[in-house]
Parts: structure tokens; sequence; C-alpha cells
């Protein structure tokens, strides 16, 4: 072993190559770039490697935790936290600082083969951010050098998932219209991870759509997965041009079939929303959650095109000889790099709102089930006859404030983001109410809240305690267990299957009156300003809506319900004048003129709507939020 002063110039000994009877193990002495020289092992959790020379004295020690990029704790890397290794050629390697701290301040370094292993890095304080990271090994040996690549890239071919080919949208003009740059700024993950990306810059509204509604199945079958850089309806239009003539299902029921309907006693199924709900045992049901026309219109809708929707941009529906492409579908999924304005979905599936943390969960092929609600709507106006028409979204649909925020802030784009803080408040001074009727499909098994005290006192009493009394909460998680506890559905059921397949299970509940607004969260919509989310224990795939009811109240009153929401550890929902249900269906009529509702950040004008969820509809690029 060459020497060049106290620096060792590498070891010119072939590597070790053990074999057990489990594994291969590679090991052979490197130096690793301000560290020193090191024996480096490689099995199948990962690397590891430790220091040929002991630490000298406390002092060195001390001195040495304070140098970026050496800890005595780090001194592995698993394989799964690994995106790529790749050969740098010859170069500069500094010499150990554990030898003689002074000399690596003055910068000595030796010469050799390089090579560099890209990994992630997660935040010690915020786990859910994840940072690009690579540590850099040197040998004088080329050959060496040239073999560690080989056996590590080895070892990422064989881990499972791992995207390979993607498609990739840009919005240019999300958010902060820096949608280019952000994808430039993560575009090397994807160049050193080796994955190859079909980049599209979006010309205009819907470009996104056409693409993935007209491309065939043969070609969407060649990528693992599609990628958009922008925001929520961004990622909403791209999600529509992929389910639109690809997702069959029976529609959920028309709000038609629940007019006028009786129940068994003859009582009409209908409460007054701004009267205190009965208890359940108290209230008249319909045992038969659907009625034959409901059904009739399920199948009839699930074998005809949609106008609007079903078919390619030229009108054609793919061919026969144009292979299947199953839904839910295991391998291929969305990614998202967040460049919008409020990125919701992307804090919900990954924890945080950042780009890179995304294109590294992308790299390493994370995966989640997220559910998907359809939208169908029945008619635009209340005297128009339309054809149904069907959306798809993935965390939001809602009317009343929420509609008319993103109705108002369409006004104000040149404002950017702060289009919304604006708008908002515009709509919330105004406080305007709208009637409509909403029936519910309420599973036995999953009841939910319906307050019993009555008035304006109790009103008080019951957000007093909202206040004071924490509910207990089971946030979505990593691995988390709700999500994991029920199957996803079979497969080959799957897109047939609705969530009233079973009338014995549910039954249909009706609410009418004044609403401030209504909401339908398919997540918790956590976002900046609402921290955790509309529904703080909303799961990502665990089959259920979440129907919001804000009926008529004192402006006060819904300040004090919108304060909740911006606060974290609040407790929106837990005030009088507030509905909670945990639902997989529901229907929607409204008695006014107008009638606008926001999907995911996109406007729909809808007088009658229905919609149900589908449990695990779509897979993500995303591990679940950390915190």
């Amino acid at each position: 072993m060459e020497r060049n002063g106290d620096c060792f110039l590498g070891d010119k000994s072939e590597p070790i190559v053990h074999f057990d009877a489990e594994e291969p193990v590679l090991s052979s002495n490197l130096f690793l770039d301000h560290v020193g020289e090191v024996v480096v092992t490689l099995n199948s959790d990962g690397l590891s490697w430790k220091l040929v020379e002991s630490i000298p004295n406390e002092q060195d020690e001390s001195f040495c935790l304070q140098i970026k990029g050496v800890s005595k704790s780090e001194t592995a890397i698993k394989i799964s936290d690994v995106y790529a290794a790749e050969f740098i050629n010859w170069g500069l390697v500094h010499e150990s600082i554990l030898a003689n701290a002074v000399r690596y301040l003055l910068g000595h370094a030796s010469e050799m083969y390089r090579f560099v292993v890209h990994f992630v890095q997660r935040s010690k304080t915020r786990p859910s951010l994840w940072a690009p990271s690579v540590y850099t090994f040197g040998h004088k040996d080329l050959q060496t050098c040239q073999m560690w690549v080989n056996r590590i890239n080895a070892s990422l071919d064989m881990e499972t998932g791992r995207p390979k080919n993607l498609l990739v949208f840009v919005h240019p003009m999300s958010g902060k219209r820096n949608g280019c740059g952000t994808w430039e700024a993560v575009a090397p993950i994807f160049s050193h991870a080796k994955v190859k990306t079909k980049v599209t810059v979006t010309q205009r509204a819907g470009h996104a759509f056409d693409v993935m509604a007209s491309i065939t199945n043969r070609e969407l079958n060649s990528y693992d997965g599609v990628v958009a850089v922008g925001g929520d309806g961004f990622f909403n239009e791209i999600l529509n041009g992929l389910l639109s003539s690809r997702h069959k299902a029976p529609s959920p029921p028309a709000p038609t079939d629940f007019i006028n309907s009786v129940g068994s006693d003859g009582t009409v199924l209908v409460h007054d929303a701004n009267e205190t709900l009965a208890e359940p045992s108290d209230r008249n049901e319909d045992q038969s959650p659907l009625l034959p026309s409901s059904t009739l219109v399920g199948s009839q809708f699930m074998n005809s095109n949609v106008s609007g929707i079903t078919g390619t941009e030229d009108g054609e529906n793919h061919t026969d000889q144009d292979p299947e492409f199953s839904l839910p579908n295991e391998r291929f999924r969305f990614g998202i790099i967040p460049a919008g304005s409020t990125d919701a979905i992307v804090i919900c599936t990954t924890g945080t709102r950042d780009p890179t943390t995304s294109a590294l969960n992308i790299v390493l092929g994370k995966r989640v089930c997220l559910d998907i609600a359809q939208i169908v709507r029945w008619k635009t106006t209340s005297t128009s006859k339309d054809e149904p028409y069907v959306r798809y979204a993935a965390s939001f649909a809602g009317y009343g404030f929420y509609g008319d925020v993103i109705t108002e802030s369409e006004r104000y784009r040149w404002m950017g983001p702060k289009r919304y803080d604006y708008a908002g408040t515009k709509v919330f001074l105004r406080h305007r109410s709208y009637e409509a009727e909403i029936a519910y499909l309420e599973v036995k098994s999953e009841k939910t809240n319906s307050t019993p005290e009555k008035g304006l006192r109790g009103s008080r009493m019951q957000a007093s305690r909202g206040l004071a009394k924490k509910s207990e909460k089971v946030p979505c998680r990593v691995n988390c267990n709700i999500c994991n506890t029920k199957p996803i559905h079979n497969l080959a059921r799957h897109a047939t299957s609705t969530p009233y397949s079973h009338p014995d299970e549910s039954r249909w509940l009706r609410s009418k009156g004044r609403y401030l607004s209504v909401g339908a969260a398919v997540i918790s919509c956590r976002n900046e300003r609402a921290p955790d989310g509309l529904v703080a224990d909303a799961h990502l795939s665990d089959g259920f809506l979440h129907l919001i009811l804000i009926k008529d109240c004192p402006h006060a009153f819904y300040l004090w319900h919108l304060t909740q929401l911006a606060r974290k550890g609040g407790n929106p929902l837990n005030f009088e004048f507030v509905e909670h249900h945990k639902t997989p269906a529901f229907t929607f009529t409204s008695f006014g003129k107008e009638s606008v509702w926001n999907l995911d950040g996109e406007l729909l004008q809808a007088h009658q709507l229905s919609a149900q969820v589908f449990r695990g509809l779509i897979s993500l690029f995303a591990s679940g939020p950390e915190v």
C-alpha cells in the first residue's frame, strides 16, 4: 500500500467477495471523500463502512462531527434509499481529517479514480422533507471503481417498482408561473436515476387532458406513470384525461330518484338543515338504498359514452386491437411535483410541499393508493336537459362558499396565488347561503356525529367544548393501518363495483335547507392555510368521502369555524351548525338559479349531481406523510 505523507493513496489488493448461504457480500478498502480510508461492504440491505483508523482522541472526534458530511452515525445507506451510482473518472479525494484536521483545512487531497452514490437524506426535524445527498468514493484502481458502480446498480435493478419511463406534463403558468423552473430544478434527479422522461410543456387549457384521453392504451402501457408539474387543478386535468375513457362503472344514483321519495311508513325522508338533527333511532329512513330507476340509470350509463368525456380527442373510441388498461393499476402511478397555489394533494401524500421530496419519491418508486371521487352532473341548470357529464376529483368537491371563491378568483388570475385570499375575503363578507337538498349514504358501521343540543345556547356550549376539548383523531400516516386494514377491491370487479352494493349494510338519509357551503373531502386537504386540513382524520384510501354541510348561521359563528380551520389542532367540525358524515356516496340538488362547484380547484356548473368514491382507484408515487 502506497502513502503520500500521512495519506493512503489506495489499496492495490483485489476487493474481497464473500459468499455465504444467503447472499454475496462485496467488501474492499476505499477512500470516502472528506472522511478517509474506510472498509466498505455491500449486501442486500445496502452499503456500510467503517474507518480503517480509529479516532485519536476526543478532541479530534468533536472536531470531526462539526465538519459537514462527517458523522459517526452516518456509516450506512439502505439500498432502498439509493437511487444512482455513477463513475466520475479521475479527480481529487480529500484526505482523512481524522489524521490531521489542520491539513484538511489547508485543502490537502489526493488524486484517484472516483465514483458517487446518490441517496436520499431525511431531515431530522422534519422527516417528511427529503434531500438528495452524495457520497464520493475513490480508489487508485479503475476496475475496482467500475466494479463497485456495476454491483451497486445491479442491486438497484433488483428494487421493485422503480420507474424507468415516465410521461411528464409541465404547466408553465401554475402557481407563480414557475412550472418550467421547477421541472428544471428536479430534472437532474431523474437523469441521475436513469429514468427516461417524455416532457410536454402545455400550451393551452385542456392540453394535458387531450393528450391523456387520446393516447392509446398500448402507448400508455409502455410508461410506468405520468407526472404533473403544477398544482391540484393541473393534476385533476391529467387524472380526468386518463380516467375519462378507461374507467367503466355504474354511475351513482341521480338526485331525481330521491325527490318526493317516502319511507316505508309514508313519511318524507327530509329534515331541515337549519334545525337540529334527531338521533338516528328517531329518524324515518328508507331501508332500500336504491330505487329501480336509479339502478336502470346506472346500468345504462355504464355502457354508454358520456358527453364530453368518453372517447379520444377526435371523437373516436379505442379499437378492439388496443390492449386494455386496467384500473386499479398497481404498476402505473401518478406523480405530482408541486408548483401550484395550494398543492393539497402533495402535502397529504408526502407530508411536505417540496418539489425535491416529490421527485425523490418518484425515482425511488414509492407507492400509496388513493381514493377517487366520481362526480356525475345530471343537470347544469334547473331548466336544462343535459346529458350526464362525468368528472373525477382526488381531493375535494365544494359548493357555496368554495364554489364562490374559485369563481371570484378567476377574475384576479393576474394576482397569482394571492387571489385566493382576496377572493375568499370578498366571499366571506358577502355571506351568501343557498337552498339545496343532499341525500347521503350512511354505512351502519361508520355512523358519524349529529349534535343533539338545540338553539343558540346549545351551539355556544358545543362550540366552547369544541375549543376546550380535543377530539380523538387518527390521522393518515406512512403505512397507515386504517388504509391497509380493509383490502383494496378485487381488481377484476373493482371497476364495476359500487359503494352501495350491499343494501343491508347501509341506508340513505337526506338533509334539506340553506347552506353556506357543502363540501366533500376525499382526503384531509391539508395546506398552508389549513395545517390539519378540512378533516384532520381523513385517510388516503379508506373508501369514504367526508361530507361537510355548513348550515346558515350568524356571520361571527362562521368566522369562528374558519379560524378553527386555520389553526393547528383546531376543531372546525365541532359546531352545531356543522354536519359531518362519512359516506361512500351522496346526491345534491340546488333550489337556486346559480350552482357552481369547485372540483380540485376547477369549476363545474351543476344544478344536480351525485358522487361516489372508488377505493384505491389510482396509485401515487408517494409514501404517505411522516408527520
